[in-house]
C-alpha cells in the first residue's frame, strides 16, 4: 500500500488533489458533486481522480451512479497512518 500511495499521491500529476479527496473521506463520505464543492475543485477533475482511486482500491462506492457515495477502503483504512506520513512530507 505505501509504493502505491506515493505513487497516486507523490509520482503522478494531480496528486495533491488526490491527497485531499482522501482526506476528505476521511471524516466523512461524500459524492463526486459534493466533493467538487467542498474542495472548490471542477466536477470533472473530481471525477477524474475518483476514478483512479476507485480503479487502485483506495476509495469504494456506495450506492446508484448519481448519487454513489464514496467511503475509505479497508485497506487505506487500516493503513491511513502511512498516507497521514506522505502528507506530511508532501505538504511542506
Amino acid at each position: 500500500m505505501e509504493k502505491l500511495l506515493w505513487w497516486l499521491i507523490a509520482g503522478k500529476r494531480g496528486g495533491i488533489n488526490r491527497a485531499r479527496i482522501i482526506k476528505a473521506l476521511a471524516k466523512r463520505p461524500y459524492n463526486t458533486h459534493q466533493l467538487s464543492e467542498e474542495l472548490n475543485l471542477d466536477y470533472k477533475t473530481v471525477r477524474h481522480h475518483v476514478k483512479i482511486l476507485e480503479e487502485n482500491n483506495v476509495i469504494k462506492p456506495t450506492g446508484d451512479t448519481y448519487g454513489k457515495l464514496y467511503f475509505l477502503s479497508k485497506e487505506l483504512k487500516e493503513n491511513y497512518d502511512i498516507f497521514e506520513k506522505i502528507w506530511d512530507k508532501i505538504k511542506s
